[in-house]
């Protein structure tokens, strides 16, 4: 894997990890949602992560990154739509699918 991707993948690993610590162990949506200082830091760590996919993709798309079409496209809409980002969508994105994802880099990080 090339170094580049390995950085990357890092990133990718530390803005996941941001967002536990911003989170919390609790995952309340109620307290997300109250907490536009912790909504804000969340969508900032989504745009990270869907751009350090976008670069993976470019060195190399033949990494495997679950969904990294829909994470990229996350990236983009969080930017530019950012008037209508959906805190329910994003409240599933972090329950459901960053588990998932930091799982996977977290394998990409230790094969090489």
């Amino acid at each position: 894997m090339q170094r580049e991707v390995l950085k990357y993948l890092f990133d990718m690993k530390e803005a996941i990890d941001s967002i536990y610590e911003y989170i919390g162990e609790t995952k309340d949506f109620k307290s997300y949602v109250s907490n536009k200082l912790v909504r804000r830091a969340v969508e900032r760590e989504l745009e990270i992560i869907g751009e350090a996919t976008n670069r993976i993709l470019r060195i190399d798309a033949a990494i495997e990154i679950s969904n990294s079409r829909r994470i990229v496209d996350l990236r983009n809409w969080v930017i530019h739509g950012y008037d209508k980002v959906d805190d329910t969508i994003i409240w599933g994105i972090l329950s459901k699918d960053i588990p998932q994802l930091r799982n996977q880099v977290e394998k990409l990080i230790n094969w090489e």
